[in-house]
Parts: structure tokens; sequence; C-alpha cells
């Protein structure tokens, strides 16, 4: 009889081993695998343009990217990963042709990359900016076979720092994120920055990516944390190298020594709104926070662009000479 009942936990307990990682398997690829079809991103309700958006103001825009696209194509730049997997990672380059030492840093967002930009690239390099872009592990021309969501990201983010100042010693640096782009800047702000760094804005970032994935498996599969949440970590430490729980922006921006603009529509369900005050109110420097009324995730920019760059330019003009 007890032969009997240890080899029914012996098998009961693989079963549910199986299960565990089966689960944080599937997960793993939904949410952070670079080579599976993020197909939940299509269609999301969460990710439809706000209606608070001009349409004639946004198909301007939309022709002045188009026409900047087209007269002011960036160079490439490579660099190799600083961990263990070597990664040759790449970067859009815009060299300005005005003289000066301004330059910004930008940071795109989930399944995006550094040439859908343009949005943001274009008004800095309008005002004399030079930029770099790049594309984050895993994402456009840079190698990766997972998606970092900031965490790794933000080291290779050192590196490009690093690639400014190589060009450009007296660089005086803005970083500037969008999404899991801001994100990564929170993220990078909470490590050993060079002087060159002088003030980082934020626009829609997440608070930790364990946050935005609770959220996001509630809304989209009405599952718990536990234990799903759990069994993906687990899996991501393994496959990836890196604990979902140890990614916090809250963390880092609470060590961070660098001037910061935060900005959120308060109509952002997809990175919900409510995050904006756990980063704001984490950080002890000098910061300010824009809130775009009724913009929905990333569109702050599409809903309201004179206060949004009104804004942009007034801080950002505090710190960079």
């Amino acid at each position: 009889m007890k032969k009997k009942l240890l080899i029914f936990l012996t098998i009961f307990v693989v079963l549910i081993g199986v299960a565990y990682f089966a689960v944080g398997n599937y997960f793993y690829n939904y949410a952070l695998s670079a080579t599976d079809e993020k197909e939940f991103m299509e269609d999301n309700p969460h990710l439809a343009d706000s209606t608070a958006i001009d349409p004639i103001i946004e198909q301007q825009s939309s022709d002045l990217d188009d026409q900047f696209e087209e007269e002011y194509p960036p160079s490439s730049l490579l660099i190799e990963s600083k961990d263990k997997l070597k990664l040759k990672l790449h970067a859009n380059l815009y060299e300005n042709g005005e003289q000066n030492d301004k330059w910004v840093l930008i940071a795109h967002g989930y399944t995006s990359r550094a040439d859908k930009m343009t949005r943001w690239i274009r008004p800095f390099y309008e005002n004399g900016y030079h930029v770099l872009a790049p594309d984050l592990r895993g994402h456009g021309d840079s190698e990766g076979e997972y998606i970092g969501m900031g965490w790794h990201d933000r080291l290779d983010l050192l590196q490009w720092i690093d690639e400014i100042r190589n060009i450009n010693p007296d660089a005086e640096i803005v970083l500037f994120g969008v999404s899991m782009g801001a994100a990564t800047v929170m993220m990078a702000s909470g490590e050993d920055l060079p002087s060159n760094v002088k003030v980082i804005v934020e626009d829609c970032g997440y608070s930790s990516v364990s946050d935005v994935f609770i959220y996001q498996l509630d809304d989209l599969f009405g599952l718990p944390e536990f234990p799903v949440l759990h069994a993906a970590n687990t899996v991501s430490n393994i496959r990836a190298g890196y604990d979902i729980y140890e990614a916090s922006a809250v963390k880092q921006v609470a060590k961070s020594k660098t001037p910061m603009l935060f900005i959120h529509g308060d109509g952002d369900t997809f990175v919900p709104y409510e995050m904006l005050d756990d980063v704001y109110n984490a950080a002890q420097v000098e910061k300010e926070k824009l809130i775009i009324p009724n913009a929905a995730h990333g569109d702050a920019v599409k809903v309201d662009p004179d206060t949004y760059w009104e804004t942009v330019w007034r801080f950002v003009g505090k710190y960079i000479d």
C-alpha cells in the first residue's frame, strides 16, 4: 500500500512539474520570445488610436515624417553586447549638420524598431540634435531571441551612451523612450550614468515588468499571478537569464540622480495610466509630469502635439546648453 502511494505521489509531482514548465514556457513564448508572433498586439482594443486625435493634424504630421525619412536616411552603428551572448546590436544614427554637442538617444517600444520612431526623431533633429536610435535586443536589426522588456536593454543603453561619447566626448545627452523604451531609460537611470547624460524623458513606461505582466495576464486571460507568472519567471531565468520580478523601473528611478520628465495619457489602458504615479513618486530628482487628457497608449504626442513638445523643450532646455 505504501509503495503504491509513493508511486502515485511521484507521478503526481512529476505531472505538476511538467504542467508548471509547460505553462511557463507557453507564456514565455507568448510574451518574451522574439521569434514568436505577438498576435495579441493585433486589433488589441487597448492599442486603438485615441479618438481625441485630430485627423487633419495627424495627416500633416505623418506627411512630414514621410518627407523626413526620404530626406534624411540614417547611417548604421553596430556594437556587441557585453554579456555572454555577445549579441550584435544595431542603431540608426542621424548626425545633424549643426555643429553642437546636443544628442538624444531614443528607445522604441515593445515589438517596434528604431525606424518606426520618426515621430520623435524628427522634432529632435529639427531642433539641432544628433539622434541615435537603437534597435533593442530581439527587435529590428539587432540580434536576440528574447525581448528584454528594458531590463537587459538598460545595460545595452550604457554601451550606446559610450558610443555617443566616442563620437563626441563633450556630448550633452537626452535619454528618451516610449512604452518599453520608456521603461528602458527609466531602468538605465538607476545605473552609474556618465555626466554627459543631462536629462531623461519617459513616455508611458510601466512601473515594473511584473506589474505590467500581472495586469496583462488578468486582462487577456483572466488568470492570476500565481502560479502563471511564477512559472513564466522560472522559464525566463532559464532561457533569457533575467528575473521578471527584478526588472523594476520604480526601484531604478528611486536610485536616479538625473532630472526626469514623466509623460502619460490618462486614457492609456495598455500600460495603465495609474503606473505614472508609481514611477513619478519614486523619483528623488528634479522632475515634472505631463498628463495628456484622453490620450491612449503612445498617443500623447498625437493627441496634443503642441503641449507635448512645448513641455519637452521647456524641461529639456533647463539641462541642455
